[in-house]
């Protein structure tokens, strides 16, 4: 009795994976980005083909969705509350594992393609990747709030173009102020409200030049990076004050 539930439960769990017809082959067209001074952005294109041994399904429509998602780090957030007459910070939450960056990208509008236990199970939109923390939904919401705000967290229903259910392409675009480090890139192919394959891969963002030394230094000799950093802010204010002294003369 044992070995048949054994054999049913390896059965189960193996038969999708060996009755997949459709598969992701995908590529971008850049996995590094270099960050320097003049740096105002990149844009990403992602994309790619379905491979197929049989002809294409006909029940349920296929829909593409990808992800780009960047470091994550864990964030601290404050509410603050007016007491006796003034603002201040009256609670704080943690709220960990968070993207610095996201953005979710899909062939059609997210309601009609992805149903909330799939999205759940592959933690695909901001909402179902971003834990709650142990106090609840509201700092994960605020949080949320403020990175839609700085234009960090994007939504693009229907920005990604699927050609004959064969061919699709999109292009991600990461703005200037994305921190440093690795950008994880999911593709998802959906039929049914049902994940049938997914890809990954990743986008290395660095600093590069003088703005990689001054990371590297700020980070690793947090003591000479202050020490250099007060000594160039006195060197120019004694330039200035002493260009205003001559101005006057």
């Amino acid at each position: 009795m044992r070995m048949r539930h054994l054999i049913a439960l390896v059965a189960f769990t193996f038969l999708p994976l060996m009755a997949q017809a459709e598969q992701v082959v995908a590529a971008l067209s850049q996995t590094r980005v270099a960050v320097n001074a003049n740096f105002d952005g990149s844009e990403i294109l992602v994309y790619g083909a379905i491979k197929r041994e049989d002809a294409i399904p006909e029940n349920d429509p296929l829909d593409v969705i990808i992800t780009v998602a960047g470091p994550e780090h864990v964030e601290t957030i404050r509410r603050k509350d007016r007491r006796f007459g003034i603002w201040i910070n009256v609670e704080a939450q943690v709220v960990g594992h968070t993207p610095t960056f996201y953005t979710v990208a899909s062939t059609r509008a997210l309601h009609d393609i992805l149903p909330p236990l799939t999205d759940s199970l592959w933690k695909i939109t901001a909402d179902k990747r971003i834990l709650p923390g142990m106090r609840g939904l509201p700092a994960r919401e605020a949080l949320i709030r403020l990175r839609k705000d700085a234009d960090l967290y994007r939504t693009r229903e229907g920005e990604v173009d699927l050609i004959q259910d064969t061919l699709f392409n999109t292009s991600i675009a990461l703005p200037s102020n994305i921190d440093e480090g690795v950008y994880t890139t999911r593709i998802f192919l959906v039929r049914g409200g049902q994940v049938i394959d997914s890809y990954g891969t990743s986008i290395n963002v660095q600093k590069v030049g003088i703005e990689r030394w001054l990371y590297n230094l700020a980070y690793d000799n947090a003591l000479i990076y202050g020490i250099m950093a007060l000594a160039i802010a006195g060197l120019f204010g004694w330039g200035a004050s002493e260009a205003f002294r001559l101005l006057r003369r």
